[in-house]
């Protein structure tokens, strides 16, 4: 009849994966490639993102080591990196740049947690947006007369069990990332 419950599910797991992609371009000491997905290169007139243009591994756990395909772009993928709020310093041998993942300061590492968390709060407040929007459109069928008050309510209260669900789960996302942030 309606798919209020589906659609507001759907939402709520696009918000956890956007929060999820999110973390993992905070760095939390080690190397990951993902630290570089928010970077993008000049490339034949085109904005591009870094892993497009170049070959990113991480060959120890503080090394990061970034491979362009076309040698010339070397130089352009330094300064982007430099100009990023990552902190790393790049060098370069002419053929690869090698960006080495310094030890986080108890400071920086309270930084991060609170974005971490400012993160998650704007997520939960996505996800009852998300609810919100739902019980309106249940609200909106039981006013259409196409469905019962006793249909209303416990639409409301399967969206409200989703909502809960999904509210956990920020709670778990973030809390993982504050211990990895946190763990020296």
């Amino acid at each position: 009849m309606f798919d209020y419950k589906r659609e507001a599910e759907d939402k709520m797991k696009k918000s956890i994966e956007v929060l999820k992609d999110d973390l993992l371009s905070i760095r939390a000491g080690r190397a990951n490639p993902a630290l570089l997905d928010k970077i993008t290169v000049e490339y034949y007139g085109q904005v591009t993102p870094l892993n497009q243009v170049a070959g990113i591994s991480a060959p120890e756990a503080r090394l990061l080591v970034v491979q362009p395909w076309d040698q010339s772009l070397i130089s352009v993928i330094e300064k982007e990196i430099l100009k990023s709020d990552l902190g790393l310093n790049p060098s370069n041998d002419g053929k690869v740049v090698r960006l080495i993942i310094p030890q986080l300061t108890e400071e920086r590492r309270r930084d991060l947690t609170k974005i971490v968390k400012k993160n998650g709060e704007d997520t939960k407040v996505a996800i009852r947006n998300i609810r919100r929007v739902a019980i309106d459109e249940v609200k909106k069928l039981e006013k259409d007369k196409e469905i019962s008050e006793d249909e209303r309510k416990v639409a409301e209260d399967k969206v409200q069990e989703l909502t809960d669900k999904y509210i956990k789960e920020v709670d778990v996302v973030t809390k993982a990332k504050e211990d990895e942030l946190m763990e020296i």
